[in-house]
């Protein structure tokens, strides 16, 4: 088995980035790897790129409780925030530029039509990382199913 020495972990605010980077956290430790942590801003293309979009605040935040539950399980971590028209290929491009070896995310039951559905981002990720990509799902409940 090929050693992870980077493990980069995308953030949005779910519950499912708990459970992603006590994933991640794991096998950070195991192997000694580094973390970092982004939550993308996406950018409206009625903007210029490096505008402050009003989700900046928002992805401060969502950094900051990620940056906190990463001190109680004891992992360092670095948090970044990025600006890019879409989250996949920002995150794409940051795994590479990173040379990270593990993508780790965690996403949301979703189910569209009857049945379960990828969104954008996490399928982006899936058809062009060029590192290993391990999605942590929500777990199945019947309520998604509905709706309710």
């Amino acid at each position: 088995m090929e050693k992870i020495s980077h493990i980069l972990i995308p953030v949005n605010g779910s519950p499912e980035d708990e459970w992603a980077l006590s994933v991640a956290g794991a096998i950070a430790k195991r192997n000694k790897a580094k973390v970092t942590v982004v939550h993308v801003v996406e950018v409206p293309r009625a903007l210029p790129l490096d505008a402050v979009p009003a989700g900046s605040m928002l992805g401060e935040k969502i950094l900051d409780a990620a940056d906190e539950q990463a001190r109680h399980l004891d992992i360092n971590v670095n948090v970044e925030l990025l600006q890019a028209r879409q989250a996949g290929a920002a995150i794409v491009d940051e795994a590479s530029a990173l040379k990270a070896d593990l993508i780790v995310m965690g996403l949301p039951y979703r189910n569209e039509f009857g049945a379960f559905q990828l969104g954008d981002t996490s399928n982006y990720i899936l058809s062009h990382a060029q590192c290993r990509v391990w999605l942590v799902r929500e777990k199945y409940s019947a309520a998604a199913e509905t709706g309710a």
